[in-house]
């Protein structure tokens, strides 16, 4: 090989040095300790411990159905908001819009730490906001930070608030790639606004929603610092009420140090977050054919 052909792998080696040491070793290791006890010491390799494990853990059931409540109820109605405040953003008689989009977006750049204390202010069962407005209309005070039903609601509106904005900008980059071709084509033929929505901007929009969908599935398998900072995962809280697979990974890896399990666990999220997205890709593409 001439001494040419090899000056843009020396310029890459230092990257894949780093990229080899930081990511792949890692990724290997974990792997490997998926298949080992590590309750015991030394570290013993026990193929089926840990996986076996997953199908007998109650708190790992329930951790599970927890996500994947958040995921079926939380995930479509943000991208349904998300959708409509696009269609908004990208309005022709809209004023300010830079202003408007910058503070829709601004949620995501907030400290996940910052903003999650400002939601235990607000829906603190003694003196939140939230509740004080209850009272004024009437309406009893709610436990909200350390019951389950209300606990599990104030995790929802916090990633909803968080990510809404940020998945409508990136919906409205899609709106603004559509051709307007299509929309005076519609309405020549003489369709409404809304049948306009449903025949062009939903199937041209398709690729993008899919996008934001699979990226909030993976968000929402990975969840963690909603339940563990607002409704106190990390001390007390609600109990088994907010676990999440993330804080139960963590409880797992850090507080039991059973890192053997929390790897296991871990893997368990990334293959059911792929196989989730790989489904909201195959159901889109075939009513795209």
């Amino acid at each position: 090989m001439r001494s040419g052909t090899l000056t843009p792998y020396q310029f890459l080696a230092p990257y894949l040095l780093v990229f080899a040491v930081f990511w792949c070793w890692p990724l290997v290791e974990s792997v490997i300790l998926s298949f080992q006890n590590t309750r015991v010491n030394p570290w013993v390799f026990d193929l089926d411990i840990n996986w076996r494990r997953l199908w007998l853990d109650r708190q790992f059931h329930n951790a599970l159905g927890n996500t994947l409540f958040v995921l079926v109820v939380q995930v479509p109605v943000m991208l349904a908001l998300a959708t409509a405040l696009a269609l908004a953003l990208d309005a022709p008689y809209l004023r300010g819009r830079a202003l408007f989009r910058f503070a829709f977006f601004a949620p995501v750049v907030v400290s996940e730490v910052a903003y999650s204390v400002v939601f235990r202010l607000l829906f603190n069962g003694q003196f939140g906001a939230v509740n004080a407005g209850l009272e004024a209309i009437g309406l009893p005070r709610l436990d909200w930070l350390y019951r389950d039903g209300p606990a599990m609601a104030v995790v929802i509106l916090a990633v909803t608030w968080r990510w809404t904005g940020y998945n409508a900008i990136i919906l409205l980059a899609g709106l603004q790639s559509i051709p307007k071709e299509l929309y005076e084509a519609a309405r020549m033929d003489g369709a409404s606004a809304w049948s306009r929505f449903l025949h062009v901007t939903l199937p041209q929009l398709a690729p993008v929603i899919v996008f934001c969908l699979v990226l909030s599935v993976i968000g929402t398998m990975q969840l963690f610092a909603e339940p563990w900072l607002i409704t106190g995962q990390s001390n007390r809280g609600p109990g088994q009420g907010t676990e999440m697979l993330g804080t139960y990974l963590y409880k797992q890896g850090f507080a039991n140090l059973n890192f053997g399990y929390a790897s296991t666990i871990a893997y368990t999220i990334a293959l059911m977050a792929g196989l989730i997205a790989a489904l909201n890709i195959l159901i889109v593409g075939r009513r795209a054919r």
